[in-house]
């Protein structure tokens, strides 16, 4: 029977942030400024005839909290509810919030928790030697993988180091 044989280097890097993200807006503020100012100096591509920016976001999710408070500010209840769009996760904000009928049912005032809110966003990224990896983002952490080269690690850990909340 033959074996699996190694035929490649891929490797996974992770930053484990000293505190979370603070807010949506400011998760969002990173993110784009990678789409949009491309620190890596990523290059555009061709696959599959189709044509690619240097830097595309693959994949998001918005996690929003709701928790639902008595007159005695007790919890009486709360609600977890993704969206897969940041614009789907601040209407759906409102309208949670303004949900009469669940607030009612629970007996309690509705309020948004953002500091209980998760998200996420992948980012895949073309380098200049042609390899293409993934840069992940969470609240908590931030995940490069699928790469090889080091010096792609050096490149996305040197940008980290300027961001603060990436610290």
């Amino acid at each position: 029977m033959a074996d699996f044989v190694q035929n490649s280097q891929t490797k996974t890097a992770v930053r484990v942030l000293a505190s979370p993200i603070a807010d949506i807006t400011a998760f969002n503020s990173i993110v784009q400024s990678v789409i949009t100012d491309n620190p890596f100096a990523c290059v555009s591509y061709m696959t599959a005839g189709e044509n690619h920016n240097p830097v595309e976001k693959t994949r998001e999710s918005y996690t929003a909290r709701v928790v639902y408070e008595d007159g005695s500010a007790k919890n009486v209840g709360n609600a977890s509810h993704r969206f897969s769009t940041l614009a789907g996760f601040n209407a759906g904000v409102t309208a949670l919030l303004a949900a009469a009928d669940v607030t009612t049912a629970h007996a309690g005032t509705a309020i948004h928790d953002p500091g209980n809110d998760s998200f996420t966003a992948t980012l895949r990224c073309h380098d200049a030697n042609g390899e293409l990896y993934m840069l992940n983002f969470s609240r908590d952490q931030v995940t490069l993988t699928s790469y090889s080269d080091e010096a792609i690690r050096t490149a996305v850990e040197t940008w980290a180091d300027t961001v603060p909340a990436l610290a």
